[in-house]
């Protein structure tokens, strides 16, 4: 089963963006041997309305006939539910599910989860096919959460073209959802980050009685701020090692203006960046793991190496990046940014949204590993790299850093020919240029790969030197 305990999460708003892309991107973080498919699911309509019920905790719910075709990143097994995590839907609105979170005591105690509500492993399934903006996602989410209830605390993002939304599940049945301002971004982990809710605002979407709850049970005072974290969340030494540290680690790369501690306990939710931020941007923050700090785990001659968690790290599954680029038609504008594995040891491969299917390697791979899965093409150079990790940084660098350069190329060249072209054609072109990317990259990490291998086979512990004169 899926070990909730990780994940990180950035929102960046259209205006805080160097193109006016609206991005949504997180790390799902579980298992370092537990492989991803990447796949995409057609539109359907049904003659009667199905029923989804989970395997992983039995939830059902009733859906609606039309599901729109999106794309989804599910496990390898549904033994254990789908899990499918993030993906883009043809209304060209995008959903990553979820930020594990956490809620205290006091408020879990009037409003404890429940075992039958909704949870990570279904809730892209049962809310992305059937919405046509990121506010409507945050109220179908919500509505099911009220109805239903939660298994779990949990962060959900989601996005269109206009804006991004953060929306937080803190007990059984209450939730509420932040607006991300234009200008800003946000970095979110594993803890309820949203802070200052303010009832008026159009910013601000929450459960039904939220403010009542509240006030019934004396954890807030009618007339006061409404901080959500603190009411909510939690505060601890454990926070201060596992989560604050990491949202530090992604504002100091985006705002390193302000002046701030990995042991924080208000870093801001929301903030603008010293600069407007590129998807590579997102991409440094999801592959981060306090590099040039002495906080690294890469760096071995560091007595604070493991002192915090990064942002980074083995057990990540895949990584991804959501963006809704502006001024396209849906199926070249919106990208499904996918890093198989460990962001930092991995290439941020684009696909289409409007692709009508994915490369075969990435529908493959499960346990035992086969090397005709792009998983476990990618986790092999990474586990590779591990050996020598500090030797191999900028072979490493150089390699994501030109494909990357190729990648950007092909969706600068589809992007050109999509001018003019109708619907059907757009879906063919999505459909090519995705397949392209991949090939781009698997070309350069292959070729990479059996380079680490050729370079490491003279660093054997069993390596023995005699003296060539005997």
């Amino acid at each position: 089963m899926q070990t909730r305990t990780s994940c990180t999460s950035i929102l960046i708003g259209k205006e805080a963006s160097a193109d006016g892309s609206v991005m949504i991107g997180r790390n799902e973080d579980s298992r370092a041997a537990w492989p991803k498919h990447v796949v995409v699911h057609p539109a359907t309509d049904a003659a009667d309305a199905p029923l989804f019920k989970s395997k992983a905790n039995g939830f059902s719910l009733t859906l609606p006939a039309h599901a729109l075709k999106y794309t989804a990143t599910p496990e390898w097994t549904d033994q254990y539910g789908l899990f499918e995590e993030a993906g883009i839907n043809a209304a060209g609105v995008s959903m990553s599910a979820t930020e594990s979170a956490y809620a205290n005591a006091r408020v879990l105690g009037y409003d404890p989860f429940v075992e039958d509500g909704i949870i990570e492993e279904a809730m892209v399934t049962v809310v992305l096919p059937f919405i046509h903006s990121a506010k409507e996602g945050v109220e179908r989410l919500g509505k099911i959460v009220t109805e239903h209830g939660t298994g779990e605390a949990n962060g959900i993002l989601f996005a269109d073209h206009d804006e991004a939304w953060y929306m937080e599940v803190a007990t059984g049945h209450r939730w509420v959802a932040q607006r991300i301002p234009d200008d800003c971004y946000a970095v979110v982990a594993n803890q309820l980050a949203i802070q200052k809710v303010r009832p008026d605002s159009p910013d601000f979407l929450f459960s039904p009685d939220l403010f009542d709850f509240a006030a019934e049970h004396h954890f807030w005072t009618p007339g006061t701020s409404f901080n959500f974290r603190q009411i909510f969340g939690t505060d601890s030494n454990f926070d201060r090692i596992y989560n604050t540290p990491r949202v530090w680690d992604g504002q100091r790369r985006l705002t390193p203006s302000r002046t701030s501690t990995p042991l924080d306990s208000d870093l801001p939710f929301a903030l603008q960046p010293d600069r407007p931020l590129f998807v590579e941007d997102a991409f440094a923050v999801l592959a981060s793991h306090f590099n040039e700090t002495e906080f690294d785990p890469a760096d071995r001659h560091s007595a604070q190496a493991h002192r915090f968690r990064p942002i980074s790290l083995a057990r990540t599954q895949e990584s991804h990046v959501l963006q809704m680029r502006q001024n396209l038609p849906f199926e070249i504008a919106d990208l499904h940014w996918v890093a198989m594995g460990v962001s930092a040891q991995s290439q941020f491969v684009p696909f289409f949204a409007g692709t009508t299917t994915t490369p075969a390697d990435y529908q493959r791979g499960g346990l035992p590993a086969t090397m005709d899965s792009a998983y476990w093409q990618y986790k092999l150079a990474s586990v590779l790299l591990d050996a020598h990790f500090g030797l191999f940084a900028h072979d490493l660098e150089n390699v994501q850093m030109s494909t990357q350069a190729k990648l950007r190329a092909n969706i600068d060249k589809t992007d050109v020919a999509s001018r003019g072209v109708d619907k059907a054609a757009l879906a063919d072109l999505a459909t090519k240029a995705t397949a392209e990317n991949a090939e781009i990259a698997k070309t350069a990490w292959q070729a990479f790969t059996m380079e680490l291998v050729q370079k490491e086979t003279d660093m054997s512990p069993l390596n023995f030197k005699t003296d060539d004169a005997l």
